[in-house]
């Protein structure tokens, strides 16, 4: 009697145990759920604890996840200087012997002050291995708008030129003569200048600048719209952003190229849309044509021997040339569409008078200023054509001519480091 006491005691206290250790867990999972959402409410609110907060700082923080995945495969591909640099690339290291005797300041190779390569030598000798171990891709997208460019080219002078020539009156003959190829220089002239063009960068060394402010990442000093590019690992003069199709980024000597590669791709590709719009309909009910006759003969052949299957409708030219047509198409309407909408809003940052990085800051520095009672004028502005006419280095009438519509290598307005009023603007636009 006692021992099934005993057992039924034993029994009970195990169901006991296992109660309290249900309920405990239970509890435990409601605890953490409910840490959760107070945790979820507390990172909700944060994004709304202060005044700066808008809906420019919310679209900032959804999209960095997009910016690191960005800045981690641009950089995983390296950049052009990797390995050794040149005079055009300016991203690397380009010179580490010091000169000669008799050679004076600058340096032979790099075209930079002798003394600030000799401090960037001494002083960044850790980050030295960095640069110059070369990249494992170095050029991917480089090559790929080459590629597809190249492409675009080879369809336009085998399938559609002799087409043209063929169908087309003397006049349009001319016109597409002659717009063409000035389209195609003009892009191929501010493609190579933008991916060798160094953005150009400030001194390492000190010197007599004033008004600066010292890089946290380089410690060095830091002129007026200068910003750490991460890519780089380097300051860059007027720096834009960073462009991976350039494998470059885009800065004071090279920000026009930039803008006037993307203006005349741009341009050539609403034109070849244009210009290929009835070819590509004509072809795309080709094809489909073909894959309809294709059905019918594959049907027949399949009640036929080997030796009667009739021959193939369209031969390998005529496939081959119509889905070229449609491959052309598509792909200059896609870029149209994509280059064109990126090369309209650094139409209006320019009409601004700022750069990427400056929009961000501007908007800011106008909302505090807008509290308080005050107007914010960016005092790199002059006005709307004179913007225009600073950045395209457009000093007399003519040069609309020879600097804007031809290609011309002229060098930007200042040094970057100091920003003087350029001889084209009149009256210069003080911040408040």
């Amino acid at each position: 009697m006692r021992s099934r006491q005993r057992m039924f005691a034993a029994v009970m206290r195990l169901l006991l145990k296992c109660l309290r250790l249900g309920r405990r867990r239970r509890f435990k999972l409601v605890r953490q759920a409910g840490q959760l959402w107070h945790y979820g409410r507390l990172c909700l609110r944060s994004l709304l604890y202060n005044s700066f907060t808008n809906s420019d700082v919310v679209l900032d923080s959804l999209f960095e996840p997009v910016y690191w995945l960005v800045d981690h495969v641009t950089r995983w591909f390296g950049v052009v200087s990797a390995g050794g640099g040149g005079r055009g690339s300016g991203l690397g290291v380009s010179c580490a012997a010091p000169g000669k005797k008799g050679q004076g300041p600058w340096c032979g190779v790099c075209f930079f002050p002798r003394a600030c390569v000799l401090s960037l030598l001494s002083s960044t000798g850790q980050m030295l291995p960095a640069l110059l171990t070369p990249a494992p891709f170095p050029q991917v997208f480089v090559a790929l708008v080459i590629g597809l460019t190249s492409s675009i080219v080879a369809i336009v002078y085998i399938c559609l030129l002799p087409l043209i020539l063929q169908t087309y009156t003397p006049a349009w003959i001319c016109w597409h003569l002659t717009y063409g190829h000035w389209n195609l220089v003009m892009i191929v002239f501010h493609y190579y200048k933008a991916i060798t063009t160094s953005p150009g960068h400030p001194p390492q060394a000190k010197n007599d600048l004033t008004g600066v402010s010292i890089c946290r990442k380089c410690i060095a000093p830091k002129p007026a719209r200068t910003h750490h590019c991460s890519i780089c690992n380097r300051c860059v003069l007027k720096m834009d952003h960073h462009c991976p199709w350039l494998n470059n980024c885009v800065g004071h000597y090279n920000h026009r190229y930039f803008f006037s590669f993307c203006l005349f791709m741009t341009m050539g590709c609403i034109y070849c849309s244009i210009s290929g719009w009835d070819m590509f309909r004509d072809a795309y009910a080709a094809i489909e044509r073909m894959k309809l006759l294709e059905k019918e003969r594959l049907q027949v052949a399949a009640n036929q021997t080997y030796y009667q299957t009739p021959p193939p409708t369209f031969s390998f030219r005529q496939r081959a040339f119509h889905k070229s047509v449609v491959y052309l198409w598509v792909l200059c309407s896609s870029v149209a569409l994509a280059l064109g909408a990126l090369t309209l809003w650094h139409a209006a940052l320019i009409t601004r008078g700022e750069t990427s990085i400056e929009r961000h800051i501007n908007r800011k520095e106008r909302q505090r200023l807008q509290k308080k009672g005050k107007v914010f004028r960016n005092p790199y502005s002059y006005g709307s054509w004179d913007n225009w006419k600073v950045f395209l280095g457009v000093d007399v009438p003519r040069h609309w001519l020879t600097r804007v519509l031809l290609p011309s290598p002229h060098l930007p307005h200042g040094t970057g480091l100091s920003w003087e009023l350029p001889p084209c603007v009149r009256e210069p636009l003080l911040a408040i």
